[in-house]
């Protein structure tokens, strides 16, 4: 008769497993491994936020290009961003610490310079973070002010004294937000997973179903019409539109911050990686082909619309005032965890400090000190 080891034996030994190879790379277990695979692949998704992402970013792609910068501007960048990250997944999976970036630029690098060039790494990584804090918050606050828009019926225009104001309310909810420990963070993001599913293949599906004839466009205009509003030359601003993906799916490496907190994060960690890259690259292009069928032939209008967010616009010209603010509130709301991840930013920076010192007593590629 064959006996199977309960499920919390199994779970013992692969927090055994996980220490011995964190301490094989020098570090001591500190944290708790709370994160399943699921909920670490839903890191990384959320942080990725597709559909919040691009909703963000779509002003970036629409003037420099049109339809054709955002399919087709999608379709090219995806494989690019997908390389990157096999790269990254394979470091992951044979050295998952927290430290990320800048311990594997400390162990590949010659030793006459990977001092210094982890220092560079390790605090380019820690600002990137602070940045893109303020960034994701601030399109947050300018989502909320576009949903404002929407419920007046395009009658109210929020000031920039009320958009700090919202940016200040934010700031201080998440860092409530992140306080919260780990075990809530991670079922958390296991729910906001399943949430922007569900908003991708919503509008990916429903939106062209519920477009008016008047605003849905032919194949030919949708996959092959090439409009330049931004005044670049046609080439670079077909360049400049590769931001809206770069954007979108430029949060993967989330995931590796996680390792000291993931079960199995040797497997966990680069499986992460590599799906939430596959996943946003799809389900982004579909969203892309979607938009682009449904926003109508006059794109000035869409951008410089009272509402202030290109897509916010084509969800209200599709859905109406009472669709487009449901769709658009749970978009902010998939957008807010997205900014949640704070966790992640408060651990580059304690791995930082742990293994660099942060601040610097001095600026000196001596400093870092990494196992």
């Amino acid at each position: 008769m064959v006996t199977r080891a309960p499920a919390t034996s199994k779970r013992l030994l692969q927090l055994g497993a996980d220490e011995a190879v964190l301490a094989k790379l020098g570090y001591k277990q500190e944290l708790r491994r709370e994160f399943t695979p699921l909920e670490v692949f839903g890191l990384a998704f959320s942080y990725t936020g597709v559909l919040p992402g691009i909703a963000s970013v779509l002003f970036y792609a629409m003037p420099n290009g049109g339809p054709v910068a955002m399919v087709w501007g999608w379709a090219i960048v995806g494989p690019f961003i997908m390389c990157i990250g096999l790269a990254m997944a394979e470091l992951a999976s044979a050295a998952p610490t927290s430290g990320g970036l800048y311990y594997w630029t400390y162990s590949l690098a010659s030793p006459g310079c990977r001092n210094f060039l982890s220092w560079i790494v390790g605090y380019s990584n820690t600002i990137q973070t602070i940045t893109g804090v303020a960034s994701v918050n601030w399109a947050c606050a300018i989502q909320i002010a576009a949903a404002i828009s929407i419920a007046s019926d395009q009658a109210y225009t929020t000031t920039n004294e009320q958009l700090y104001g919202i940016y200040a309310a934010l700031a201080l909810s998440h860092a409530i937000l992140v306080s919260l420990g780990t075990k809530v963070l991670a079922r958390l993001q296991r729910l906001y997973t399943f949430v922007n599913l569900c908003l991708c293949f919503i509008v990916i599906i429903a939106l062209p179903i519920a477009t008016p004839p008047q605003y849905r466009n032919g194949a030919s205009f949708a996959l092959g019409s090439f409009i330049n509003l931004a005044g670049w030359p046609s080439g670079f601003a077909f360049i400049l539109s590769f931001m809206a993906p770069l954007y979108s799916i430029g949060g993967y490496d989330a995931s590796v911050h996680m390792s000291e907190e993931a079960s199995n994060a040797a497997t966990a960690i680069p499986l992460a990686i590599i799906s939430s890259i596959a996943v946003s690259v799809v389900l982004g292009w579909g969203i892309n082909v979607s938009l682009a069928f449904c926003m109508g032939t006059d794109l000035e209008n869409v951008l410089n619309s009272p509402i202030g967010q290109p897509m916010a616009q084509i969800l209200y010209n599709s859905l109406g005032q009472r669709g487009a603010l449901a769709l658009w509130c749970l978009i902010i709301s998939t957008l807010y965890v997205f900014s949640g991840t704070w966790h992640t930013h408060s651990l580059i920076t304690e791995q930082v400090y742990r293994d660099i010192e942060l601040p610097p007593s001095r600026l000196s590629p001596d400093i870092c000190i990494c196992s």
